[in-house]
């Protein structure tokens, strides 16, 4: 599904310009050029609140996304907690939680709080898991009451309703030895597209119909969260986050289809869903034998019933027909973790042991439209069942500093895990893997630093494909693969990074990995399709993130981010036997930023481009590809009216369209001749967005 029918396209150019308002300096008339960051002799880059003066932020996050050549990673969040993935620490630790990590509980602190921002080598940092650079946001001990808000209702020119309810609240201070943050969110999504431009053709490439499409998305996903932090820098720590989380998703996809043999119709597919989840994250840390002692503890909940509704009119008068598609699922993870930590010289070791419980239930069910309008049941007991897995893991690490230029960390251990699905008369399948890493970080010259990572790492799967499932919209379905196993691979990862000062930074970062059971779509049985196991993949790719500074050359107040990436992969196709490219890989992509803080005003300026490219994607019976964009966006801004920062965005002002093509084969593609092509070229059009926020 094209991701502006998941999420408002908007959302994307919101990350590409920076328009997250505020108060802090909201007053400050005459906002300088970006001074080049304190550099350490170990390497390490302070960034102070004056360094981000000129964006006026309004939030820790605000400031973070500001920092030249540096790009915000999402934690690993699929397999329990493992090892750290997020690139970014609060207070020299890392957030172990599963409702957005370190990043989403920054978008709630005020930019007041933060005392400085740190940017350090990851080996430095004796956390197991990271890699490349990391920054660590020092946040004030002493916090008082303070708060933000936000609202950003966006408007699109064509074929979805407004988006009003989107925004955030969020509080934060401290009282004694407790820190607290309280926040109400709403991440509203309005997407759509459509158009005439989307014909299904012959296997000679003649019309067979042509179809005018509306597609419209609608979701509301709503948070109320509480984050409390005790013990500041005393003896005992503790935090603890809650979260509450309901949604509404509602979608319709209508098309009129017209039809060369004249059996014109009209097809309608309605979606909806309305869930919830929950989840509860807290540790405390205590001194024990010279070193700490930290227990962790996660839980979480999601109830995700899903319902789709579809059916074809027929202008003749003929039957209807139509399909009526359930997919109830429970998903539960439950995760206890133990760390310790202790340094003796210039050795830091990190001990874990980890235990985690997944599990999803599923309900699917089918059923058929009668002529009288009623639905008959469509036996589908495949489509139900429970599977869960049983996890322990256990990793020592160990980082030290080789020279004043040159730092190690090597990590070591095994899981073994339980992994079956309940019911069906099969015992659980058990699997003892290895897992470990070896990292160097080396700062050979000012200005430079490299690093280099060698992993082996075990990947995650989702539950929901051991049990067959339908993709009504494309008339396709998988079988259950009740024999699935999670995917193994060897990554190597280097960086190499460049401070020019005044002039910006850059970065370059190369990885290649090599795959054991990737996880793709396999033959079952004469004529089944299932999503299985592979046995080998690779996937090699390259990306830059630079932030070049336009000060030097007389353009005051002017930058450019940008971040340009490619990547390759091969796996053997299960039914020619033949080397093709992983299914849907993201293969290239590319977010260009231009800011422009008008010196000796309260203006800014700018604009972005975004590219995002997949490569094909292979079932047994077709092959299909969906790309979309480029897109580009401007925006004007006025941070400071009467204390309300002001940004005005238009996104997609080139045009950009959806692209999805699709090859049907009447069976086996290996074998059977070609049924038809299915080719769309469909409209996003404009997409106008009006933040308004504030601090309090």
């Amino acid at each position: 599904m094209p991701s502006h029918l998941r999420h408002t396209a908007g959302s994307l150019a919101l990350a590409l310009v920076s328009f997250t308002p505020v108060a802090a300096w909201a007053g400050q008339e005459k906002p300088g050029p970006v001074p080049a960051p304190m550099v350490s002799t170990e390497g390490v880059k302070v960034f102070t609140p004056a360094d981000f003066a000129r964006f006026a932020p309004n939030t820790a996050y605000d400031m973070l996304a500001q920092v030249p050549g540096f790009t915000i990673r999402a934690a690993d969040t699929a397999r329990g907690l493992g090892q750290a993935s997020e690139n970014v620490l609060i207070n020299g630790q890392r957030v172990t939680d599963k409702a957005g990590g370190a990043a989403a509980q920054l978008q709630k602190i005020p930019a007041g709080d933060v005392e400085r921002i740190e940017i350090r080598e990851a080996a430095s940092l004796g956390i197991a898991g990271l890699t490349g650079e990391v920054a660590d946001v020092i946040i004030k001990a002493d916090r008082k009451g303070s708060g933000n808000f936000s609202w950003n209702p966006a408007v699109r020119a064509h074929y979805a309703q407004p988006r009003l309810l989107s925004g955030s609240i969020s509080y934060s201070g401290t009282t004694g030895d407790l820190g607290y943050t309280l926040s109400l969110e709403n991440k509203a999504g309005r997407g759509a597209l459509g158009g005439n431009d989307y014909r299904i053709l012959s296997a000679s490439g003649a019309l067979i119909e042509r179809r005018d499409q509306v597609n419209w998305n609608s979701s509301d996903d709503a948070k109320l969260s509480a984050i409390l932090k005790y013990g500041g820098s005393g003896p005992v720590q503790a935090n603890l986050t809650l979260d509450y989380d309901p949604y509404w998703n509602r979608g319709n996809n209508f098309q009129r289809r017209v039809r060369t043999d004249g059996d014109d119709s009209d097809w309608n597919n309605h979606s909806r869903t309305f869930g919830f989840q929950y989840d509860v994250t807290g540790d405390v840390s205590v001194p024990l034998g010279g070193g700490r002692l930290k227990l962790i503890g996660l839980r979480h909940f999601e109830h995700d019933p899903a319902l789709t509704d579809q059916r074809t009119d027929y202008d003749s008068g003929a039957p209807s027909d139509g399909i009526l598609y359930g997919q109830d699922d429970k998903i539960s993870e439950t995760v206890g973790r133990l760390e310790y930590h202790t340094k003796g010289g210039p050795n830091d070791w990190t001990i874990s042991l980890e235990r985690a419980d997944n599990r999803l239930a599923q309900v699917s069910t089918l059923a058929s439209l009668e002529p009288d309008g009623s639905y008959t049941d469509i036996p589908y007991p495949q489509g139900s069942g429970t599977v869960a897995e049983t996890r322990y893991e256990g990793i020592a690490s160990l980082s030290r500093s080789l020279s004043h230029q040159l730092d190690l960390q090597l990590a070591g251990g095994a899981e073994y895990s339980q992994l079956g699905e309940i019911g069906i008369g099969t015992k659980p399948r058990r699997f003892f893997r290895p897992k470990g890493s070896a990292s160097l970080a080396w700062r050979p010259a000012a200005g430079w630093d490299a690093s280099l990572k060698i992993e082996r790492k075990v990947g995650q799967i989702s539950f929901t494909d051991f049990l067959a499932n339908q993709d009504v919209t494309n008339n396709r379905g998988n079988d259950a693969n009740p024999n699935l196993v999670p995917p193994q691979s060897w990554e190597a990862t280097s960086e190499l990074g460049r401070n020019f000062g005044r002039w910006g930074k850059t970065r370059l970062k190369l990885y290649r990995y090599w795959v054991e059971d990737i996880v793709d779509h396999i033959p079952v049985g004469v004529d089944g399709d299932a999503v299985g196991n592979l046995p080998h993949a690779t996937r090699t790719g390259v990306e830059s993130i630079s932030t070049i500074q336009f000060d030097p050359l007389g353009w005051h107040g002017a930058k450019l981010d940008a971040d340009i990436g490619y990547e390759r992969s091969r796996v053997r196709d299960p039914l020619t036997g033949l080397e093709r490219v992983i299914s849907n890989t993201h293969d290239g992509w590319a977010e260009l930023t231009l800011r422009h803080d008008v010196p000796h005003s309260q203006f800014a300026w700018g604009g972005g481009l975004s590219y995002e490219h997949y490569g094909l994607a292979y079932y047994l019976d077709e092959v299909n590809q969906n790309w979309e964009g480029p897109y580009a966006s401007v925006f004007v801004e006025r941070k400071n009216i009467h204390g309300v920062k002001v940004n005005f965005q238009i996104f997609n002002i080139n045009d950009g369209r959806v692209r999805f093509y699709r090859t049907v084969y009447a069976g086996r593609r290996n074998s059977a001749p070609i049924s038809f092509y299915e080719r769309q070229h469909q409209k996003v059009g404009p997409i106008f967005t009006l933040t308004l926020s504030r601090g309090f």
